[in-house]
């Protein structure tokens, strides 16, 4: 069983336990005033394993479903058995950095929650776009287009729903998730980055 695999049944288990469980919803979310006050730095982790709500959570998944197991299988053709530590590092680490800005913005507001996987999705997501930037992404199956093209969408709309701070998803955490998705590929496979711009222009002119 692949670890993409695995992450999506933890987590789509631990979110659907928390939907109907408002203290462990409560225990795990990102409050960054707890964190401040009560060290509960844990909660940079397990807020990335629940949900807002199963639109939120199935959009998580699949996308790192149809991404997670690419990246994985590349991971292990770059780095060998090291693979598995590389792809795990990947996402967990994006979890919690793309909620740092977050939490420093948030620490002295006690009603300020977030939650959601989106930080280590993107990672995932813009670590294969910056490997492979034409790579064909299908937007809600049917719309289909180039990654590079669909990271630009995903962001503005990212940055966008961030900016009206409507809910409880942490839509800021898409902009970061991403920017660490892209830095962690550029370092750990350098060769990725002049390879991005040669495909991008390929396929320009």
């Amino acid at each position: 069983m692949s670890i993409t695999l695995i992450l999506i049944i933890i987590t789509s288990g631990i979110s659907y336990y928390a939907f109907n469980n408002y203290s462990l919803m409560d225990k795990l979310i990102l409050n960054p005033y707890r964190v401040t006050q009560r060290n509960e730095y844990y909660r940079f982790i397990t807020s990335g394993f629940i949900h807002a709500d199963f639109g939120h959570l199935i959009f998580n998944m699949l996308s790192l479903w149809f991404v997670g197991e690419s990246i994985e299988r590349l991971f292990a053709m770059l780095f060998g058995p090291s693979g598995t530590f590389y792809y795990l590092f990947l996402y967990l680490v994006g979890i919690i950095v793309s909620d740092i800005p977050t939490f420093l913005k948030h620490r002295k507001n006690s009603q300020y929650n977030s939650l959601g996987a989106s930080g280590g999705v993107s990672a995932i997501l813009f670590a294969a776009i910056l490997y492979a930037p034409l790579m064909e992404v299908a937007l809600y199956f049917f719309i289909r287009m180039p990654g590079f093209i669909f990271g630009i969408l995903f962001l503005g709309y990212s940055f966008y729903e961030a900016r009206r701070g409507t809910s409880y998803v942490n839509h800021s955490a898409h902009l970061y998730g991403a920017i660490f998705g892209m830095v962690f590929m550029a370092v750990v496979y350098p060769s990725s980055v002049p390879m991005f711009f040669q495909q991008i222009l390929g396929w320009l002119f």
